[in-house]
């Protein structure tokens, strides 16, 4: 018997006018999602609490079985430990973006319009790391690109520890108990950190992130990439914004020894692998996601069928459906979902057996289209498997696992306990 735990990036959504009325999931041709539907549980889930609109390490974190307002210690440090960054506790690790600053200091896209290819990005960092130098105090920091836009920070001082009570330069997103939430409305424009406790330690952070911030931009703005980006028509990658510090190094428990199992991560995100190497679970290299979402999903199924027979169970997370419902893109959204459950659920379904698996399928966080960022709106729970008895509902949608017997958990933490026990039920 295997568990199959599989999370699809920013999956939720919220109904659309212009899709007569229902989400880019309802909407989407999915046959296989329903299959499984119709053999299974459902259900939803707020993945963290009701009220809470969560970045995906927050979610993450908490749907793998850890309190996050215990464990999170800042998205900085946890993308930090998925790109290979070495960190200290006292050292200050943040979450980065290239960005598309204006001349008026307005932000005009915090993504740099999502174009920036990782090679562009690898360059840009590898200026930023031999030009800038920190002086407003004793430091010295490594900063790296991880896929595209995405980047991580950290700053080492030499007068003492750093402290991650400061604010984000990224206006999308703010800090409540720590933990990086995103904005529903906010102004787009570069913010300055402030230090959010009174403190030498709090004070000497805020210094230095805006000082890298400045300096960096200085040495981003008139780079050739950014000349020629800009001659071919692209926003430039001219400003780093940098959110969800954290001071700390991650310690969680070991998610094998907690439940008796062999855990194996299939994900490609930093942040996503960062939490899956904390947790204690071995990873699959992947290649970066690419805009073939066929060859993706297959290249993806043919790396777990290779280990299927080594592990227990299997921590898939899919990226595909969270960055359209960003861009507000529903169409697009529903196109990814569809090509999805197609060559990834189709080929995973044609190739194991419900008798001898149990499938869980859920969401990190809802992306609305409409809102172009995270929600706090519960998101759709599917578990099915041998001894699992059907609901005998035939659809996967926010609307139909409204009726599914699962109810709506209230924490994200609850489900990987409840998995853990319908898995050990299944094996006996």
């Amino acid at each position: 018997m295997k568990l199959i735990y599989i999370v699809i990036d920013g999956l939720g959504d919220l109904p659309i006018r212009e899709l007569d009325g229902e989400t880019p999931l309802e909407f989407a041709h999915t046959p296989n999602l329903d299959y499984l539907a119709s053999k299974g549980k459902l259900g939803l889930m707020y993945t963290v609490g009701k009220g809470v609109s969560p970045e995906s390490d927050v979610a993450v974190i908490s749907i793998l079985g850890y309190d996050p307002f215990k464990y999170h210690v800042g998205r900085g440090p946890i993308e930090a430990h998925g790109a290979g960054l070495n960190m200290k506790d006292g050292d200050l690790a943040l979450r980065c973006n290239f960005a598309t600053l204006g001349d008026d200091g307005r932000i005009i896209d915090r993504r740099a319009g999502r174009t920036l290819t990782t090679e562009e990005a690898r360059v840009l960092s590898e200026a930023i790391n031999s030009e800038v130098r920190l002086e407003s105090h004793p430091a010295t920091f490594e900063f790296k690109n991880t896929f595209g836009h995405r980047a991580v920070l950290v700053i080492k001082s030499k007068d003492g520890p750093l402290s991650a009570e400061i604010t984000n330069t990224d206006p999308a997103y703010e800090r409540i108990r720590g933990m990086g939430v995103a904005k529903r409305k906010f102004e787009m424009v570069l913010k300055k950190c402030i230090p959010l406790k009174d403190t030498e330690e709090a004070r000497r952070a805020a210094d230095l992130v805006n000082e890298f911030t400045e300096k960096s931009h200085k040495v981003l703005d008139k780079h050739e990439v950014n000349e020629r980006r800009e001659a071919e028509g692209k926003l430039k990658a001219n400003i780093i914004l940098s959110r969800d510090a954290g001071d700390k190094v991650p310690k969680f428990f070991d998610i094998n020894e907690r439940y008796g199992v062999r855990f194996v991560c299939f994900a490609d995100m930093p942040v996503e692998r960062g939490i899956a190497k904390l947790a204690g679970m071995d990873l699959v290299d992947l290649p970066p996601p690419t805009k073939d979402i066929k060859a993706d999903c297959i290249l993806r199924i043919e790396k777990l069928m290779e280990v299927y027979d080594s592990y227990d169970c299997f921590y898939i997370h899919i990226k595909g459906p969270d960055e359209p419902g960003h861009d507000g893109d529903f169409k697009r959204k529903a196109e990814i979902i569809s090509q999805i459950d197609k060559f990834f659920i189709g080929e995973l379904t044609s190739k194991i057996s419900l008798e001898e698996n149990l499938i869980c399928i859920t969401a990190d966080h809802s992306t609305p289209c409409y809102l172009k960022a995270h929600s706090d709106d519960p998101v759709p729970l599917l578990i099915a498997g041998d001894k699992i008895e059907p609901d005998g509902l035939r659809k996967f949608s926010e609307k139909t696992c409204r009726k599914g017997s699962l109810g709506i958990l209230d924490r994200g933490t609850k489900l990987m306990p409840l998995l853990m026990k319908m898995f050990k039920e299944a094996m006996s």
